[in-house]
This record gives C-alpha cells, sequence and structure tokens, in this order.
C-alpha cells in the first residue's frame, strides 16, 4: 500500500484506515518523506501495518531505530521503475487529490514525484479530495473514473518555514554563490542552507530551476528576477519540479500556476535529464565528508537516518552536465562541536556519494576542488575547509597514512577568519578571474606557474636564477601565515581547474608597521592590470591592519613593475651596492 508524501499525505484518508486496522494483516505501507504527522508509526499495531520507507525523516527515523519501520536505500529516480517492475509492487495507493475539473480531471497537487507511478500502477486508487490542494501543472492529472473510492476531507497542507539563516550559512552561501555563474541551472538540496544560499543569488541573471524540490527559496529567486529559465538547456521558460514544499504562500501562488511543471522522479531526478541543463549546478548538504571526499549523509554510524533522496541523482547529473557543478555545502561542525570533516566515518555510516560524484565542498573556511584532484591534493583541500580548531588533528592522521608528505604543516598561526581576504570575482578586460588567498592545495599550481616563467621572469622576481621549484619549496611559498603576511593570487577558473597567471605578497617587516612587496604575473597576461587589482587589494588589506607603509625593491629594467608604484604616493631612493631602487609607499 503506497501513501502519498512530503506535504501531501492523506492523513484523513489514513486515519480512516487505522481505524480498522484489526481487520488487516501483513500489509506493507510504502512512502517517501512525509511533512507533518505520521499516525500509521505512532501506535502499535501488532504487524498488521508495517512501514516500509524510502527515505528516513522525522519520526520515521526513531521507529527505524525501534525496530518498529523498513527503510529501503535507493535512489530517487529509480523508485518509480521499483513500482513499474513491481520490485516493490503496489496493490493500493492512499493519496490527496484537488475536486475534478469540469473534464472529469483531478491534480496530484504538490507532488509527482514517485506519486504518479504508483497512481500508474496500483490496483486500486484510494483518494482524499482536498480542496485547499493546490491544481498544478505537467504530468499531475488524475481521471475522476481512476479513483476506486474516495472521501472529501478539507485540510490545509502542512508548511515548512526554514528557520533564519545562521552567520555560519550565510558564509557558506557567500562562497557557494562564487562558483554559481549567471545563467547557471540550479537545484538546491533539503539539507543544504537552502534559504541562504538564494539570498547571495538574488543579484545573479537569467538563472534556471530544474529540481526535484520547489520551496519558499526559489520562489524568492523567482520573484526577485535572478530566475528567468531564459537560458535553460531544455523547458526554456518553465520551472521543473517533482514536488512541493513551502509556506501557505507558496502553496496558493504554485494553484493554477503554468509556468511551474511537476513531473515524476524518473524524469526529472534521472541523471540524463539533468545533464540537458546549461550550467546545472547541484548543491547538497552532507552529514560528513572524509578526507578523500566520500559524503555520508543517510545515517551516522549504525543508526540509520536521512536517504538518498535526490542528491546523488542530482550531483552524478550535473556532473554529466557540461560546466556543470555538483557541490557539496555544510558546516566544518556538528553542534556539538564535532568535525563533519573526518578521516574516517564511523562504522555503519552510510555513503551517498563516492570519491568520483562530488566537484566542490564548501564550508564557512571556504571551498575544497575535489574534481581531478589527488588524494594529496583533496586531503590539504578539505583540511583547509575544516574548523580551524580540528586541522591539526586531521592533517596529522594525512601525515601517518602518507596521503600527505610530513613535510606538509599547518602553519603557525591557523587563521580563524578571512574578512578582508575572502574571494572574490573580478573582471579584466572583459575575462573573469577569482582573487583569492594562496592555499596549501595550491602547491602544484605554483608549480605550474613557475615554471611557465622565462628566465627573464624569474630574474626579475627572484634577483637570481632559479632552476627548479621543488614541492618542498612550493609548499613554504603556498603555506603562508595569513594573520602576518599575505599572499593572493588572480586565477583563470576553467569549471574545477584552476590557473595561476599572477601573485602579489607581502612579508611584515620585524616592527610590525611596515611590509615588504613583491608581484609576478604570467608573461601572456601582462598589461592587463592583474598586478594593479593585485596591489590594490593589497593595500586595503594593509590599512585594515593598521600598517603604516608598503615597501620594495625594484630592478631599474622592471619598468611596468616601477610605472604601477609611481602611479601611487612614494618616495624613491637607490639601494647601496646595487642596481636596485627602493619604493616607499606610504599608507
Amino acid at each position: 500500500m503506497f501513501i502519498g508524501s512530503y506535504a501531501a499525505a492523506p492523513l484523513a484518508l489514513i486515519e480512516s484506515l487505522l481505524t480498522q486496522a484489526a481487520q488487516l494483516c501483513d500489509v506493507e505501507l510504502v512512502h517517501h518523506y512525509t511533512l507533518g504527522r505520521t499516525p500509521w508509526i505512532e501506535q502499535p499495531l501488532d504487524g498488521r501495518l508495517n512501514a516500509n520507507s524510502l527515505y528516513l525523516g522525522p519520526g520515521l527515523r526513531e521507529a527505524a531505530a525501534a525496530g518498529r519501520a523498513d527503510y529501503t536505500p535507493t535512489f530517487g529516480f529509480e523508485i518509480p521503475s521499483l513500482f513499474r517492475h513491481r520490485v516493490l509492487g503496489i496493490d493500493v495507493a492512499l493519496l490527496q487529490v484537488t475536486p475534478p475539473d469540469k473534464a472529469g480531471m483531478c491534480s496530484l497537487g504538490v507532488t509527482c514525484d514517485i506519486t504518479r507511478a504508483a497512481v500508474d500502477t496500483a490496483g486500486l486508487v484510494l483518494a482524499q479530495v482536498n480542496p485547499r490542494l493546490p491544481r498544478t501543472s505537467g504530468e499531475t492529472l488524475v481521471e475522476w473514473s481512476r479513483l476506486a473510492a474516495h472521501l472529501t476531507a478539507e485540510a490545509p497542507l502542512p508548511e515548512f518555514i526554514a528557520p533564519p539563516p545562521t552567520a555560519t550559512e550565510q558564509r557558506i552561501a557567500e562562497y557557494v554563490a562564487l562558483l554559481v555563474d549567471d545563467e547557471s541551472t540550479l537545484r538546491i538540496g533539503s539539507t543544504a542552507p537552502a534559504a541562504a544560499i538564494a539570498a547571495a543569488l538574488r543579484e545573479h541573471q537569467n538563472l534556471g530551476i530544474h529540481s526535484d524540490r520547489f520551496d519558499d527559496a526559489l520562489l524568492g529567486l523567482i520573484e526577485c528576477g535572478a530566475v528567468t529559465n531564459k537560458r535553460k538547456g531544455q523547458h526554456k521558460g518553465e520551472t521543473i519540479v517533482a514536488y512541493a514544499v513551502g509556506s501557505a504562500r507558496l502553496y496558493t501562488w504554485l494553484d493554477g500556476n503554468r509556468k511551474v511543471l511537476f513531473h515524476p522522479s524518473d524524469y526529472v531526478n534521472h541523471p540524463a535529464t539533468i545533464a540537458l541543463n546549461q550550467r546545472m549546478v547541484a548543491i547538497s548538504g552532507a552529514q560528513q565528508v572524509d578526507l578523500t571526499g566520500q559524503v555520508a549523509n543517510d545515517g551516522g554510524g549504525p543508526h540509520l537516518d536521512g536517504g538518498f533522496g535526490g542528491q546523488t541523482d542530482f550531483l552524478r547529473g550535473a556532473a554529466l552536465c557540461p560546466e556543470g557543478r555538483p557541490i557539496i555545502a555544510l558546516p566544518s561542525t556538528h553542534p556539538d562541536g564535532s568535525s563533519r570533516l573526518v578521516a574516517d566515518f564511523a562504522p555503519g555510516s552510510g555513503i551517498v556519494a563516492t570519491r568520483g560524484d562530488v566537484h566542490y565542498v564548501v564550508t564557512e573556511y571556504g571551498i575544497a576542488t575535489l574534481r581531478g584532484r589527488s588524494i594529496r591534493e583533496r586531503a590539504l583541500a578539505l583540511v583547509q575547509v575544516a574548523h580551524p580548531d580540528h586541522r591539526a588533528d586531521l592533517l596529522a592522521v594525512a601525515n601517518a597514512r602518507r596521503w600527505v608528505p610530513v613535510y606538509e604543516k599547518l602553519p603557525a598561526t591557523v587563521t580563524t577568519s578571512l574578512d578582508g581576504i575572502c574571494p572574490q570575482r573580478v573582471t579584466l578586460q572583459k575575462e573573469p578571474y577569482m582573487l583569492r588567498p594562496l592555499q596549501p592545495s595550491d602547491e602544484r599550481r605554483l608549480q605550474e606557474f613557475f615554471y611557465s616563467h622565462t628566465q627573464e621572469t624569474i630574474q626579475s622576481r627572484y634577483g637570481y636564477m632559479l632552476s627548479r621549484m621543488s614541492r618542498e619549496r612550493a609548499f613554504e611559498l603556498v603555506n603562508v601565515d595569513q594573520s602576518r603576511d599575505l599572499a593572493l593570487a588572480l586565477l583563470e577558473v576553467q569549471g574545477p581547474r584552476e590557473v595561476i597567471h599572477a601573485i602579489g605578497r607581502y612579508y611584515l617587516d620585524s616592527d610590525g608597521r611596515r611590509a615588504e612587496v613583491a608581484f609576478v604575473t604570467r608573461e601572456t597576461r601582462r598589461h592587463r592590470g592583474l598586478a594593479r587589482t593585485l596591489f590594490e587589494r593589497m593595500r586595503a588589506i594593509a590599512r585594515e591592519r593598521g600598517l603604516s607603509a608598503l615597501h620594495a625593491q625594484v630592478l631599474p629594467e622592471n619598468e611596468a613593475m616601477l610605472g604601477l608604484f609611481c602611479s601611487y604616493k612614494h618616495t624613491l631612493a637607490r639601494v647601496a651596492g646595487s642596481s636596485a631602487v627602493a619604493v616607499e609607499l606610504p599608507l
């Protein structure tokens, strides 16, 4: 027996069924996540009715832990095929519908997802007719004659009101927004900080929506004009969803709305369908991520909780999409302060995404890029976005397992906040760049940057010929104590590939009042304003930190750097015993 799920569980019908439970024997109740009450598990039924949930939400997780409910883990897009092929055969479907229209057609309202397949395959369809259920568009119509029996029971739909975003969620959202280009197509999962992410995307343009879940956060993006659906690879001008949960206002807005189309999960969630969108960005949450990039969201240890939902479907669909981005966004710690970035999962934890499924992991401490990265690079990147209190322990495990060489250590001071040096997008001569601090995981990128230089560039930057940039030396240069010194880079971001085109540094003098600056720019990117952009940012940060001046020694033949410095208030002096020029730049 199938029970309609999410915000459309037919509670009046279920309660009527429960009054007659004594007449039933060994009936399996199959359902998905249920918003609101779950009366079929709230009372002992002596095995007459047995719950089998495809996702463990509130109430169901406790019932499963007590042995009063089963859990069937499966990908969201595969559930309809389980019904159609009778792997989970549905004999009776209990669901909510709207009253029939003049043509004798009812609507499934806010759930199409797996409900469509249940309606199509069940021997009997029993319905609660609810006049307050919104009539929605898409594949939601059911002929009145398909209903074997019905009862009319008017009731408000259960609401999901997201709490106000926390400061941590807002910081996570700011980083996620850096990964979302204009004209991207979105899916924001229920386990991600959806409200905060949507707020951070309000200034984006021509976004689209192709998502299993539709809620108030996505509605807000439509209402502010950030979502137009004009640039999607398919269904242009239309929002594609499988179900909706949210406020009463959301349900009213959906009633009769022909721009939001509800389709079944085997279409909306199918990775091949998802991949047809343009720049598909799939954002999901997680309970934990390990240092190799595996994701656990299906329970913690032996305690079952949650499930696949649509998470894996959309991560894989986004990975198949040209310019797609599968993203995991999560706080760095659990409420009790323990780390969500871990060396090992507890035994029994459910893996919902493999090391190859996720391209980015985002916490309030930054973005870890995983696609195409070695275990060494992944571990370093994930340690960087862990909470500072846990980084040393995580790195120690990675060192002990030889995932990361023992010479790679944390800087003397672990920066807890990157205020003032947060990553930002910049456009120079119509070319997009990411301006951000150098990080330990940039070791290989710095080597590639070094080996792109001509001998003249190396001589100009280092003051002597340097033929090799070893891993150890590269790590020293990227493992910077950013609370004291500063190392910024301008990178070209090509999906998960990042190419360094310019680096600016300053080294704090012993008096703590002045700092020496240095720059190097890739030869093919010179005269485009990269060094000036870095210098402007460095001057601003130096002022915020109370420095009185920046200074540098520049060879006379380095006309570009002299020209840059001399465009600001400055003084010049000869360096004794050298042809270099000393430049002082008061702040």
